[in-house]
C-alpha cells in the first residue's frame, strides 16, 4: 500500500494478515505522537447480571448486549475484490525498459486484491450502507448475513469526498437498524461498535463518544468533506462501514476511521451526513458537491508573519484572523463571482466563520447553482460577492 503525506500520513490498513488485502478503513498517522487514552471502565453494574428465578434471558442482559442482539443480525461482511497491475506494470511498459530489455519481455499482468469490511441493511429489500473505500474499484461485492446467508451485492454508487457507499442484495425480509440522532449527541454517551474486525464476525466493542465535529484534517483526511464523531470504542481492520450505536441501539455513525499512533480515538461519519449522499446515490449513482475554487487557510499571527515573508504571494496579509484566500482557481464560480487572492471571508450564506473548515461547511450546505452571499474585507474595505456554487469537478485538488 501506497501512504501520501498530506500534513500527516493517510492509507489503507491492510487486514487480518493476508497479503492483498485493501480497503478496510482508514490508517490516519500523525506525526506528532499522542498520550494514550485512558481505557474505558465499565461499572459493575453494567456487568452481565446472574438470572434470577423467573426472569427472562432478555430481561436480564444489560443494554450493550440488548443493543448487540438487536442490530446484529442487520450487520453484514463486505468481500470484495477488484484487479490492480502488478508492481512495476507501468515500467514494463515505458519505452526505456524495452529499449534495455527488448520487445520479448512479458507485458505487465494484472492480480486480485481481496478485502474485508463492514456494513449494515436501512431496508428489508436489501439496501446497505458501508464506507466507499470498502468497496472500492469493484461493482459487485460478496455480502455475509450473521445467518450465514451470502448474497452477490451490486455497488450502487460511492463517494469518495464522505467515504459513503450504497450496496443492494436481490432479497426481502431483511432485518434492518433503527437510525438514531447523531444531531443531538454529547460526549460522554455511551458508544457502541459492531463489526467484523480481523475477519471476526460481528464483534461487539463500547466505549463512549469523545467527542463531535472533528474536522476531517483533525482526523488527518483533509480530502474529505465530513465532520467526525470521536470515540474510544475499539474499532480495527474490517469494521470499517460498520455501525456505530447509542445506548438504546440506534445508528449514530459509520465506524471508518482510527489513529493509528494512539489508542481509543476512533472516528465515524455522522448518520445524518451518510443518508444525506446514500439518497443522493440512490437518486442518480452519485453525490453531487457544492464547489467554489479557491484555496484558503485559517489566519493567526504566525502565519500572517510567515506569509508577508513570502516573495511570490502578490499581496500582503494586513488581518491576523480569519480565513484568506490564498488561490483562487482559474474558471471556478469563486473567480466568476470575483473573488481574489488576498480577500479574507467575514461571512458565507449570512453565518460568520472564523476557520477555513467553517467556510466549506457552509459551501457544503450551499445549493449549487444557487445564489451564495459571501461577505469580505479586500484592502481594508468590506465588500459583498454573489457566488454561484458549481459542482465539485472530478480530480481536482481543492
Amino acid at each position: 500500500m501506497r501512504i501520501k503525506q498530506l500534513g500527516v500520513y493517510v492509507g489503507l490498513l491492510l487486514l487480518g494478515g493476508t497479503v492483498g488485502i485493501w480497503g478496510s478503513r482508514y490508517l490516519v498517522q500523525s506525526p506528532q505522537s499522542q498520550e494514550n487514552s485512558s481505557p474505558t471502565v465499565i461499572p459493575a453494574s453494567l456487568k452481565p447480571f446472574s438470572f434470577a428465578s423467573g426472569s427472562s434471558q432478555q430481561d436480564n442482559l444489560n443494554f450493550i448486549a440488548q443493543a448487540a442482539q438487536k442490530v446484529g443480525p442487520a450487520v453484514v461482511r463486505i468481500d470484495a475484490t477488484r484487479q490492480v497491475p502488478d508492481e512495476m506494470g507501468e515500467s514494463l511498459e515505458n519505452p526505456f525498459f524495452r529499449r534495455f530489455f527488448g520487445n520479448e519481455m512479458p507485458l505487465p499482468k494484472e492480480h486480485l486484491e481481496r478485502g474485508t469490511g463492514s456494513g449494515f441493511i436501512v431496508s428489508s429489500d436489501g439496501q446497505l450502507l458501508t464506507n466507499a473505500h470498502v468497496v472500492d474499484g469493484t461493482k459487485e461485492v460478496k455480502v455475509t448475513l450473521k445467518d450465514g446467508q451470502v448474497y452477490r451485492g451490486q455497488v450502487l454508487g460511492t463517494d469518495p469526498m464522505t467515504d459513503v457507499a450504497v450496496v443492494k442484495i436481490n432479497a426481502t425480509n431483511l432485518p434492518t437498524v433503527e437510525i438514531g440522532n447523531g444531531e443531538q449527541l454529547q460526549p460522554g454517551e455511551w458508544a457502541i461498535a459492531i463489526g467484523n474486525p480481523l475477519g471476526l464476525d460481528n464483534t461487539v466493542t463500547v466505549g463512549i463518544i469523545s467527542a463531535l465535529g472533528r474536522s476531517s484534517s483533525e482526523v488527518g483526511v483533509p480530502d474529505k468533506r465530513v465532520r467526525f464523531i470521536q470515540t474510544d470504542a475499539a474499532i480495527n481492520p474490517g469494521n470499517s462501514g460498520g455501525p456505530l450505536l447509542n445506548a438504546q441501539g440506534e445508528v449514530i455513525g459509520i465506524n471508518t476511521a482510527i489513529r493509528a499512533d494512539a489508542q481509543g480515538l476512533g472516528f465515524a461519519i455522522p448518520i445524518e451526513t451518510a443518508q444525506r449522499v446514500a439518497d443522493q446515490l440512490l437518486l442518480k449513482g452519485k453525490a453531487d458537491h457544492p464547489y467554489l475554487g479557491i484555496h484558503m487557510v485559517t489566519l493567526n499571527p504566525e502565519l500572517q508573519k510567515e506569509l508577508n515573508q513570502d516573495q511570490q504571494l502578490g499581496f500582503k496579509v494586513t488581518q491576523t484572523q480569519g480565513v484568506l484566500v490564498v488561490r483562487v482557481i482559474n474558471d471556478s464560480p469563486a473567480q466568476k463571482s470575483g473573488l481574489k487572492p488576498g480577500d479574507i471571508i467575514l461571512k458565507v450564506g449570512g453565518k460568520p466563520v472564523e476557520k477555513a473548515v467553517e467556510v466549506q461547511e457552509q459551501v457544503e450546505a450551499s445549493t449549487i447553482g444557487d445564489r451564495l452571499m459571501v461577505e469580505i474585507i479586500r484592502n481594508n474595505q468590506p465588500k459583498t460577492l454573489t457566488v454561484l456554487p458549481g459542482t465539485f469537478p472530478t480530480n481536482q485538488a481543492e
